[in-house]
């Protein structure tokens, strides 16, 4: 003999309700909020024949650049920010001396790091 079950239709309703009021939140532009930020606070010393490329061989030229990475390996981590090294220096968690931007240049903003790690988080795909 089965007995039946019955699902209460109140708690279906509910499980729905939630389900569809979650919603990721937008991807974040590597065109339109991140390369922005690249080239105006780290390109003007990481493009050919400047400090910053000679030494370390990085460009902001465009995503495969960024992608490349340096002569000593990778800046970005796709899907951990926490890890890549490009968040990592200006964030300031490296040693003072690799901490970027060098001199007397301005820290990024905290809503441009925001920035960064989110596309990192999410990929950091070429959108």
């Amino acid at each position: 003999m089965s007995i039946p079950i019955r699902f209460p239709i109140g708690l279906l309703i509910a499980f729905s309700l939630c389900a569809c009021g979650r919603s990721e939140p937008p991807a974040t532009s590597f065109s339109g909020e991140v390369m922005p930020i690249l080239q105006s606070r780290c390109g003007e010393c990481h493009a050919p024949g400047q400090p910053g490329y000679e030494a370390s061989g990085l460009s902001f030229a465009d995503y495969d650049s960024i992608m490349a990475g340096t002569r000593f390996g990778p800046v970005v981590v796709a899907g951990d920010s926490f890890g890549s090294t490009l968040v990592v220096l200006v964030e300031g968690r490296a040693d003072p001396a690799i901490a970027m931007p060098h001199g007397d240049k301005d820290r990024l903003l905290a809503s441009e790091v925001t920035t960064l790690r989110a596309w990192i988080d999410q990929g950091a795909r070429n959108n």
